[in-house]
């Protein structure tokens, strides 16, 4: 990503970095399209009965917008088959990890979280939980919150200008297909203006009292406007549910300090080296 010469595409495309990619994207289109034929095969069948009536998931919606609607390509489907994989895949994964990492390191933050799930759950660790227990549970939701802001999973978006901007009085211009802004989450969540030294760990910039003076574009976790991540709820609550489920069996302690498992921006948020965390079954 960082290297300037790689920037041009028909640089790019001698390199043996183009070719790794293509193979890559080889393997990847051809899972999602082994997964489209199946279902297809399936939605197609007399035997499915009135598909209309049964529930349906992601995948079924955009077969219908190709086979019924006729609105969508297979290679539309194909794309956003890839898009909801990969999204839901390795984001969910930083994100869970490095909130598990920064937990481990505050036990005093920790004990809250123990007395808030004690509080909500009760002792039986085992216990099914709904999506109104998750709701309740409202300073992990801080403290989830200021894992996103600290390390974000994306920390790097890109856009394509459609029309001429002016952003504190610096003009961007819109040139056709050639224009790209470059929004860096992990950067807008450290402006002390909004977050009061930012290096800090601290959940309670989101008990309500406080986040009621976040502006909706300060905190961007999942990003804003039209194009935001279409699966920012479930995320959200995908990522609460497993860390909810980890804590309520057990105690964490990360081995190592901050300066030493330092962010590295890739396509989503990794470390230096890794978080090492010593899990510690909690006495019921």
């Amino acid at each position: 990503m960082w290297k300037f010469w790689q920037w041009t595409d028909f640089i790019f495309h001698y390199l043996k970095a183009y070719r790794e990619i293509l193979q890559h994207l080889r393997v990847a289109h051809g899972f999602s399209r082994s997964i489209i034929k199946e279902r297809k095969l399936r939605y197609m069948n007399e035997e499915m009965g009135d598909v209309s009536r049964k529930p349906k998931c992601l995948l079924d919606v955009l077969l219908k917008l190709h086979i019924e609607d006729q609105v969508l390509g297979v290679e539309g489907v194909r794309q956003e088959v890839d898009t909801f994989i990969s999204a839901g895949h390795d984001t969910s994964a930083a994100a869970v990890k490095w909130s598990l990492y920064l937990i481990g390191l505050h036990p005093e933050v920790q004990e809250k979280i123990h007395q808030e799930l004690d509080s909500v759950l009760g002792a039986d660790s085992k216990g099914p939980l709904s999506v109104a227990d998750l709701n309740v549970l409202t300073y992990l939701d801080c403290v989830l919150k200021e894992c996103n802001r600290l390390y974000p999973p994306v920390p790097i978006i890109a856009r394509k200008v459609s029309e001429e901007t002016t952003i504190c009085g610096y003009t961007i211009p819109s040139i056709p297909n050639r224009t790209t802004v470059i929004v860096t989450p992990f950067l807008v969540h450290r402006d002390e203006d909004v977050f009061p030294n930012p290096e800090k760990f601290d959940p309670e910039r989101f008990l309500p009292e406080n986040s009621a003076h976040i502006p909706e574009c300060a905190y961007i976790p999942f990003v804003v406007g039209p194009r935001n991540c279409i699966g920012c709820v479930f995320g959200e609550m995908e990522m609460k549910l497993l860390v909810c489920h980890i804590l309520r069996n057990f105690s964490l302690r990360s081995l190592d300090s901050r300066d030493q498992v330092l962010p590295i921006v890739k396509i989503t948020l990794q470390s230096s080296e890794p978080a090492r965390i010593k899990f510690r079954r909690r006495q019921q």
